[in-house]
Protein backbone atom coordinates (compact mmCIF):
# COMPACT_ATOMS: atom_id res chain seq x y z
CA UNK A 1 0.00 0.00 0.00
CA UNK A 2 1.44 3.47 -1.36
CA UNK A 3 1.42 5.91 1.46
CA UNK A 4 0.58 9.42 -0.64
CA UNK A 5 1.99 12.21 1.19
CA UNK A 6 0.64 16.04 0.63
CA UNK A 7 3.58 17.84 -1.29
CA UNK A 8 5.08 20.95 0.07
CA UNK A 9 3.53 22.91 -2.33
CA UNK A 10 -0.05 21.55 -1.30
CA UNK A 11 0.72 22.31 1.78
CA UNK A 12 1.10 26.05 0.66
CA UNK A 13 -1.71 26.27 -1.12
CA UNK A 14 -3.85 25.07 1.82
CA UNK A 15 -2.03 27.60 4.15
CA UNK A 16 -2.91 30.63 1.19
CA UNK A 17 -6.65 29.64 1.34
CA UNK A 18 -6.80 29.84 5.10
CA UNK A 19 -5.10 33.55 4.99
CA UNK A 20 -6.99 34.08 1.88
CA UNK A 21 -10.53 33.35 3.70
CA UNK A 22 -9.24 34.54 7.27
CA UNK A 23 -11.74 36.92 7.19
CA UNK A 24 -14.85 34.49 6.64
CA UNK A 25 -13.58 33.33 10.17
CA UNK A 26 -13.64 36.96 11.88
CA UNK A 27 -17.24 37.78 10.61
CA UNK A 28 -17.89 34.04 11.86
CA UNK A 29 -16.39 34.85 15.27
CA UNK A 30 -18.07 38.06 15.26
CA UNK A 31 -21.50 36.40 15.13
CA UNK A 32 -20.73 34.03 18.22
CA UNK A 33 -19.68 36.86 19.75
CA UNK A 34 -22.64 39.16 19.34
CA UNK A 35 -25.37 36.29 19.67
CA UNK A 36 -23.65 35.08 22.93
CA UNK A 37 -22.71 31.64 21.96
CA UNK A 38 -20.40 30.75 24.84
CA UNK A 39 -22.99 32.26 27.60
CA UNK A 40 -25.63 30.30 26.21
CA UNK A 41 -23.81 26.84 26.42
CA UNK A 42 -21.87 27.45 29.37
CA UNK A 43 -25.94 28.18 31.10
CA UNK A 44 -27.02 25.07 29.42
CA UNK A 45 -29.25 26.77 25.95
CA UNK A 46 -27.93 24.20 23.90
CA UNK A 47 -29.72 23.69 20.72
CA UNK A 48 -29.81 25.82 18.05
CA UNK A 49 -33.66 26.18 18.52
CA UNK A 50 -33.32 27.66 21.84
CA UNK A 51 -30.50 30.02 21.06
CA UNK A 52 -32.03 31.37 18.16
CA UNK A 53 -34.81 31.81 20.44
CA UNK A 54 -32.89 33.67 23.14
CA UNK A 55 -31.48 35.65 20.46
CA UNK A 56 -34.08 36.82 18.11
CA UNK A 57 -32.14 35.24 15.30
CA UNK A 58 -33.09 32.53 12.31
CA UNK A 59 -32.90 29.07 13.73
CA UNK A 60 -31.56 27.71 10.48
CA UNK A 61 -29.01 30.14 10.10
CA UNK A 62 -28.18 28.86 13.85
CA UNK A 63 -27.74 25.84 13.38
CA UNK A 64 -25.41 26.13 10.48
CA UNK A 65 -23.40 28.66 12.76
CA UNK A 66 -22.77 26.17 15.42
CA UNK A 67 -21.78 23.37 12.82
CA UNK A 68 -19.19 25.62 11.85
CA UNK A 69 -18.13 26.97 15.09
CA UNK A 70 -17.29 22.92 15.84
CA UNK A 71 -15.15 22.79 12.48
CA UNK A 72 -13.01 26.00 14.14
CA UNK A 73 -12.63 24.69 17.79
CA UNK A 74 -15.42 26.48 19.18
CA UNK A 75 -17.67 23.82 19.82
CA UNK A 76 -18.25 20.02 20.20
CA UNK A 77 -21.58 18.53 19.73
CA UNK A 78 -22.40 14.27 19.94
CA UNK A 79 -25.52 14.21 18.17
CA UNK A 80 -24.99 17.16 15.59
CA UNK A 81 -28.06 18.84 17.65
CA UNK A 82 -26.77 19.32 21.27
CA UNK A 83 -23.31 21.67 21.18
CA UNK A 84 -20.56 21.95 24.29
CA UNK A 85 -18.66 25.01 23.78
CA UNK A 86 -14.72 25.01 24.17
CA UNK A 87 -12.14 26.77 26.37
CA UNK A 88 -11.93 28.60 23.34
CA UNK A 89 -15.14 29.71 23.04
CA UNK A 90 -15.14 30.59 26.30
CA UNK A 91 -12.52 33.39 25.89
CA UNK A 92 -15.95 35.41 24.28
CA UNK A 93 -17.94 34.58 27.48
CA UNK A 94 -19.05 37.85 28.98
CA UNK A 95 -18.00 37.36 32.38
CA UNK A 96 -14.62 36.09 32.02
CA UNK A 97 -12.46 39.58 33.18
CA UNK A 98 -9.78 39.30 30.27
CA UNK A 99 -12.77 38.49 27.91
CA UNK A 100 -12.48 38.89 24.19
CA UNK A 101 -15.76 39.19 23.13
CA UNK A 102 -15.99 43.32 22.39
CA UNK A 103 -12.73 42.85 20.82
CA UNK A 104 -14.32 40.38 18.50
CA UNK A 105 -17.04 43.00 18.18
CA UNK A 106 -14.90 45.85 17.88
CA UNK A 107 -12.49 44.94 15.35
CA UNK A 108 -15.32 43.39 12.68
CA UNK A 109 -17.57 46.26 13.31
CA UNK A 110 -17.64 48.55 10.22
CA UNK A 111 -15.19 51.19 11.84
CA UNK A 112 -12.26 48.90 11.37
CA UNK A 113 -14.04 46.28 9.27
CA UNK A 114 -14.92 49.03 6.11
CA UNK A 115 -11.10 50.74 6.95
CA UNK A 116 -9.27 47.74 6.47
CA UNK A 117 -11.25 46.69 3.22
CA UNK A 118 -9.16 49.65 1.87
CA UNK A 119 -6.29 48.65 3.04
CA UNK A 120 -4.33 48.16 -0.08
CA UNK A 121 -5.14 52.13 -1.17
CA UNK A 122 -3.17 52.77 2.76
CA UNK A 123 -0.46 50.80 1.82
CA UNK A 124 0.24 52.91 -1.49
CA UNK A 125 -0.52 56.37 0.17
CA UNK A 126 1.13 55.57 3.99
CA UNK A 127 -2.14 56.86 5.10
CA UNK A 128 -5.36 55.99 7.02
CA UNK A 129 -8.20 54.80 5.50
CA UNK A 130 -11.11 55.91 8.14
CA UNK A 131 -11.32 59.16 6.54
CA UNK A 132 -12.02 57.34 2.72
CA UNK A 133 -14.17 54.74 4.65
CA UNK A 134 -16.55 57.03 7.17
CA UNK A 135 -15.42 60.69 6.05
CA UNK A 136 -13.82 60.89 9.11
CA UNK A 137 -11.14 62.76 10.45
CA UNK A 138 -9.63 59.73 12.35
CA UNK A 139 -11.52 56.69 14.13
CA UNK A 140 -11.95 58.04 17.35
CA UNK A 141 -14.48 61.26 15.66
CA UNK A 142 -16.07 57.90 13.95
CA UNK A 143 -16.52 56.09 17.43
CA UNK A 144 -17.75 59.93 18.89
CA UNK A 145 -20.99 59.36 16.35
CA UNK A 146 -21.16 55.47 16.73
CA UNK A 147 -21.29 55.16 20.37
CA UNK A 148 -22.08 51.49 20.52
CA UNK A 149 -18.90 50.79 18.45
CA UNK A 150 -17.30 53.45 20.83
CA UNK A 151 -18.32 51.28 23.91
CA UNK A 152 -17.16 48.02 22.43
CA UNK A 153 -13.89 48.98 21.55
CA UNK A 154 -14.01 51.30 24.73
CA UNK A 155 -14.60 47.93 26.98
CA UNK A 156 -12.30 45.57 24.58
CA UNK A 157 -9.36 47.50 25.85
CA UNK A 158 -10.19 47.97 29.23
CA UNK A 159 -9.91 43.69 28.97
CA UNK A 160 -6.96 43.97 27.12
CA UNK A 161 -5.51 46.06 29.92
CA UNK A 162 -6.69 44.01 32.51
CA UNK A 163 -4.59 41.16 31.28
CA UNK A 164 -1.64 42.97 30.98
CA UNK A 165 -1.74 44.99 34.05
CA UNK A 166 -0.12 43.00 36.52
CA UNK A 167 2.62 42.25 34.23
CA UNK A 168 3.12 46.14 33.83
CA UNK A 169 2.51 47.02 37.36
CA UNK A 170 5.24 44.22 38.43
CA UNK A 171 7.75 45.99 36.79
CA UNK A 172 7.53 49.45 37.29
CA UNK A 173 9.11 50.60 40.50
CA UNK A 174 6.10 52.73 42.30
CA UNK A 175 8.49 53.21 45.18
CA UNK A 176 8.21 57.56 46.10
CA UNK A 177 6.24 58.19 43.32
CA UNK A 178 3.58 60.60 44.80
CA UNK A 179 1.13 60.59 41.59
CA UNK A 180 0.99 57.77 39.20
CA UNK A 181 -1.45 59.40 36.35
CA UNK A 182 -2.47 56.95 33.47
CA UNK A 183 -2.45 58.96 30.17
CA UNK A 184 -5.33 58.19 27.94
CA UNK A 185 -5.89 55.22 30.37
CA UNK A 186 -9.54 54.74 29.91
CA UNK A 187 -11.17 52.93 32.96
CA UNK A 188 -7.50 52.68 34.49
CA UNK A 189 -7.27 49.37 34.40
CA UNK A 190 -3.07 49.67 34.54
CA UNK A 191 -2.89 52.37 37.29
CA UNK A 192 -4.81 50.85 39.39
CA UNK A 193 -3.20 47.45 39.16
CA UNK A 194 -0.13 49.60 40.28
CA UNK A 195 -2.41 51.21 43.15
CA UNK A 196 -2.98 47.28 44.51
CA UNK A 197 1.11 46.81 44.16
CA UNK A 198 1.66 49.86 46.02
CA UNK A 199 -0.68 50.55 48.89
CA UNK A 200 1.22 54.15 49.24
CA UNK A 201 0.71 55.40 46.02
CA UNK A 202 -1.59 57.90 44.32
CA UNK A 203 -3.00 57.21 40.84
CA UNK A 204 -5.43 58.38 38.25
CA UNK A 205 -6.60 58.49 34.68
CA UNK A 206 -6.23 61.37 32.44
CA UNK A 207 -8.41 60.91 29.43
CA UNK A 208 -11.60 62.54 27.43
CA UNK A 209 -14.09 64.30 29.77
CA UNK A 210 -16.28 62.30 28.70
CA UNK A 211 -14.34 58.83 29.24
CA UNK A 212 -12.23 59.56 32.36
CA UNK A 213 -15.99 58.98 34.77
CA UNK A 214 -15.37 55.33 34.21
CA UNK A 215 -12.24 54.92 35.68
CA UNK A 216 -14.13 56.84 38.79
CA UNK A 217 -16.34 53.94 39.59
CA UNK A 218 -13.31 51.34 38.70
CA UNK A 219 -11.15 52.58 41.50
CA UNK A 220 -14.45 52.84 43.92
CA UNK A 221 -15.51 49.54 43.35
CA UNK A 222 -11.95 48.32 44.17
CA UNK A 223 -11.90 50.85 47.26
CA UNK A 224 -8.92 52.66 45.83
CA UNK A 225 -11.07 56.40 45.86
CA UNK A 226 -9.27 57.67 48.41
CA UNK A 227 -5.86 57.53 46.58
CA UNK A 228 -7.29 58.07 43.04
CA UNK A 229 -7.80 61.20 40.89
CA UNK A 230 -9.40 61.49 37.33
CA UNK A 231 -8.86 64.73 35.24
CA UNK A 232 -10.78 65.01 31.89
CA UNK A 233 -9.12 67.10 29.00
CA UNK A 234 -6.69 66.11 25.89
CA UNK A 235 -3.25 64.97 25.59
CA UNK A 236 -2.29 67.48 22.75
CA UNK A 237 -3.17 70.54 24.46
CA UNK A 238 -1.59 69.78 28.48
CA UNK A 239 -1.13 66.94 31.34
CA UNK A 240 -1.69 67.04 34.83
CA UNK A 241 1.64 67.71 36.67
CA UNK A 242 2.82 63.97 37.89
CA UNK A 243 5.92 62.45 38.79
CA UNK A 244 4.97 58.85 36.83
CA UNK A 245 3.38 59.05 33.70
CA UNK A 246 1.91 56.16 32.34
CA UNK A 247 1.25 55.87 28.23
CA UNK A 248 -0.36 52.41 27.52
CA UNK A 249 -0.99 51.76 24.09
CA UNK A 250 -1.25 55.51 23.26
CA UNK A 251 2.05 56.45 21.29
CA UNK A 252 1.31 53.82 18.25
CA UNK A 253 -2.20 55.37 17.81
CA UNK A 254 -0.18 58.85 16.56
CA UNK A 255 2.31 59.92 13.62
CA UNK A 256 5.93 61.18 15.25
CA UNK A 257 4.55 64.20 15.12
CA UNK A 258 1.60 63.87 17.61
CA UNK A 259 3.67 61.55 19.78
CA UNK A 260 6.81 64.39 20.32
CA UNK A 261 3.50 66.69 21.07
CA UNK A 262 2.27 64.42 23.65
CA UNK A 263 5.77 63.43 25.27
CA UNK A 264 6.65 66.97 25.64
CA UNK A 265 3.34 68.23 27.51
CA UNK A 266 4.55 65.42 30.17
CA UNK A 267 7.70 67.13 29.80
CA UNK A 268 6.58 69.83 30.72
CA UNK A 269 4.70 69.23 34.01
CA UNK A 270 6.73 66.25 34.95
CA UNK A 271 8.08 66.53 38.80
CA UNK A 272 11.97 66.52 38.94
CA UNK A 273 13.54 63.26 38.76
CA UNK A 274 10.01 61.73 37.50
CA UNK A 275 9.60 58.97 34.77
CA UNK A 276 7.65 58.74 31.52
CA UNK A 277 6.61 54.94 31.06
CA UNK A 278 5.77 53.99 27.49
CA UNK A 279 4.03 50.79 27.06
CA UNK A 280 3.94 49.48 23.38
CA UNK A 281 4.76 46.39 21.44
CA UNK A 282 8.29 46.74 20.05
CA UNK A 283 9.31 45.69 16.10
CA UNK A 284 12.36 44.94 14.78
CA UNK A 285 13.80 44.40 11.12
CA UNK A 286 13.27 40.60 10.57
CA UNK A 287 9.65 40.10 11.13
CA UNK A 288 9.48 37.94 13.70
CA UNK A 289 6.25 36.68 13.53
CA UNK A 290 3.54 37.45 16.33
CA UNK A 291 1.03 40.20 16.70
CA UNK A 292 3.23 43.07 17.08
CA UNK A 293 3.68 43.31 12.80
CA UNK A 294 0.25 42.89 12.73
CA UNK A 295 -0.77 45.32 15.04
CA UNK A 296 1.33 47.63 12.54
CA UNK A 297 -0.54 46.72 9.72
CA UNK A 298 -3.61 47.83 11.84
CA UNK A 299 -1.84 50.91 12.69
CA UNK A 300 -1.16 51.95 9.13
CA UNK A 301 -5.02 51.61 8.21
CA UNK A 302 -6.64 52.64 11.14
CA UNK A 303 -4.82 55.48 12.69
CA UNK A 304 -1.91 56.92 11.07
CA UNK A 305 0.39 55.23 13.79
CA UNK A 306 3.20 52.41 13.87
CA UNK A 307 4.16 50.11 15.77
CA UNK A 308 8.13 51.35 16.58
CA UNK A 309 11.45 49.91 16.89
CA UNK A 310 13.51 50.51 19.50
CA UNK A 311 15.44 53.70 18.06
CA UNK A 312 12.65 55.10 16.56
CA UNK A 313 11.15 55.46 20.36
CA UNK A 314 14.50 57.17 21.45
CA UNK A 315 14.62 59.59 18.07
CA UNK A 316 10.75 60.29 19.78
CA UNK A 317 12.20 60.37 23.57
CA UNK A 318 14.84 63.09 21.79
CA UNK A 319 12.82 65.53 20.28
CA UNK A 320 10.76 65.87 23.56
CA UNK A 321 13.43 66.85 25.49
CA UNK A 322 13.69 63.04 27.11
CA UNK A 323 15.86 60.34 27.19
CA UNK A 324 15.64 56.61 27.58
CA UNK A 325 16.73 54.84 30.36
CA UNK A 326 15.13 51.63 30.61
CA UNK A 327 13.62 48.79 28.49
CA UNK A 328 11.59 45.97 30.65
CA UNK A 329 9.59 43.18 28.79
CA UNK A 330 5.93 43.03 30.21
CA UNK A 331 4.39 39.90 28.66
CA UNK A 332 3.97 40.72 24.90
CA UNK A 333 4.64 44.74 25.67
CA UNK A 334 7.90 46.22 26.30
CA UNK A 335 7.81 48.87 29.08
CA UNK A 336 10.30 52.02 28.02
CA UNK A 337 10.51 54.35 30.43
CA UNK A 338 12.27 57.81 30.12
CA UNK A 339 13.59 61.01 32.22
CA UNK A 340 13.83 64.36 31.76
CA UNK A 341 16.96 65.56 29.56
CA UNK A 342 18.93 68.46 31.70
Amino acid sequence: MTTVRPSAASHDYERMMGMVTGFWVTQTVRAAALYNLADHLAAGTDTADAIADAESIDPDATRRLLRTCASLGLTTSADGHHYTGTPLLSTLRQDDPHSLRHFAISQSAPGHWLSWGMFPEAVRTGSHQVTAAHGEANIFDYFAKHLDEAASFTESMSNLSQAAALDIAAVLDTRGVTLALDIGGAGGDVVRAMMRANPALHGGVFDLPHIAPAATEAAKAEGLDERFTTVGGDFFDSVPPADLYVLKYILHDWDDASCVRILQNCRAQLAKGGRVAVVDHLVDDAGRPGLAPLMDMNMLAMTGGRERQLAEFDALFTAAGLHRVTVTPAGAFAVIEARATP
